[in-house]
């Protein structure tokens, strides 16, 4: 490969099209994204920081570092290349199917998997959800939110957001559903507490061989992750949901995947929602 990745006169710290390459194996092994060659001043920029922050003069020291297997660099790593782009009923439609598909089900409790949690607006959107369907703030369901990035976890547990990220939101709903801060906390505003009780939040990586949960969930949310995936690595994370989802469950993807590769797992229910396939291994 070519070392287009060096600008030298413009760029602080000396970056080879090896360094790159050593990256994108790092974080296909890690989290199972594949990194474009188009990516490679984004990766830059992000993997930098992690230069400066550790104090190291090169790449190829650094990446070093990680391939020696260093555990919490490895997670600072993993999170500086993952993205978190999520916002509260993101991809509105899925909401009342969700919705419809729950209030059919006649066994409680109901558990749902938010697989890709980000900083908590997708799993409090679910939340809401419940609470708007069976009419009280405590309705019979569980929510399992994970994700692999442990920075953006943390921000969902606390359950902070700026009032500008609920500008979307109907001014009834955010009343009902968020308190407002007041003094040092002014332009935040916090999810009920009866929200968060709903939420259990797990670091878990999709890739890893084993998963702590056991399931059965009556709906899995998946969006917007498979996009980083190969073909190969989709098809493994869709393997591991089968038995994982009631008969019946729903799988939710994101607006731009799909999951034809995979139909002997899944089939298309329309609208970037998904149900097992007939005769599917569970």
């Amino acid at each position: 490969m070519a070392d287009n990745a060096n600008c030298a006169g413009s760029r602080e710290f000396h970056f080879t099209g090896q360094d790159f390459e050593r990256i994108r194996k790092l974080i296909y092994d890690r989290a199972g994204i594949s990194l474009s060659v188009a990516k490679q001043d984004m990766v830059y920029s992000r993997v930098v920081r992690r230069l400066r922050a550790t104090g190291m003069r090169t790449f190829a020291e650094y990446l070093s570092r990680l391939e020696r297997g260093d555990p919490v660099e490895l997670e600072a790593f993993t999170n500086s290349l993952t993205t978190n782009l999520t916002a509260f009923f993101r991809e509105s439609h899925h909401f009342p199917l969700l919705a419809e598909h729950v209030g059919k089900r006649e066994r409680h409790p109901i558990a749902l998997w938010c697989s890709a949690a980000s900083t908590g607006e997708e799993p409090y959107s679910m939340a809401m959800t419940m609470v708007d369907l069976f009419g009280t703030f405590t309705p019979p369901v569980h929510i399992l939110a994970t994700d692999l990035d442990t920075n953006v976890l943390r921000k969902a547990q606390e359950g902070v957001y700026p009032l500008e990220r609920l500008e979307k939101m109907p001014e009834e709903a955010v009343k009902r559903f968020f308190l407002k801060g007041t003094g040092a906390q002014e332009g935040y505003a916090r999810v009920r507490k009866e929200l968060r009780d709903m939420i259990t939040f797990r670091q878990i990586n999709l890739l890893d061989d084993d998963w702590p949960m056991r399931g059965p969930f009556d709906a899995i949310f998946c969006r917007n992750v498979m996009i980083y995936f190969d073909k190969p690595t989709q098809y493994k994370v869709l393997q591991k949901f089968v038995p994982l989802l009631r008969p019946d469950g729903l799988l939710f993807a994101g607006h731009s995947e799909s999951f034809y590769h995979a139909a002997d797992l899944f089939r298309s229910r329309g609208k970037t929602v998904y149900e097992l396939a007939p005769h599917s291994s569970r």
